[in-house]
């Protein structure tokens, strides 16, 4: 069992850059793309930082946040942004959770 947290995509609107996992490759490129469009667009819309990640129990967790002096910052923003990804998004994020815990923890399905 992993001990610590997996980062599975992340963007950054100091750096302008996105990040995926290479651990992950094997997933398909549709799903790539979409977390790219998701870390991307969130980034844009309200700056600062996002990230997709696993905790070590394979639940998967969308967290933003940004450099302390970034007065444009839309905190309210992404906190609804984030929520709105987890209704919206929630088919997408069941399957990513139950694709790492069976790929990367072993459990077995029903």
């Amino acid at each position: 069992m992993y001990e610590e947290t997996i980062v599975l995509a992340a963007a950054s609107t100091y750096d302008k850059k996105y990040y995926f996992n290479d651990e992950f490759e094997q997933l398909p490129q549709s799903i790539k793309d979409e977390l790219k469009v998701i870390c991307v667009m969130h980034t844009a819309d309200v700056g600062g930082i996002i990230t997709i990640l696993f905790d070590e129990d394979g639940t998967l967790l969308i967290e933003a946040s940004a450099d302390e002096e970034d007065v444009l910052y839309d905190d309210i923003g992404s906190h609804l942004k984030v929520k709105k990804l987890q209704i919206d998004k929630k088919e997408l994020w069941e399957a990513l959770e139950t694709y790492f815990k069976v790929f990367y923890l072993g459990e077995e399905t029903l």
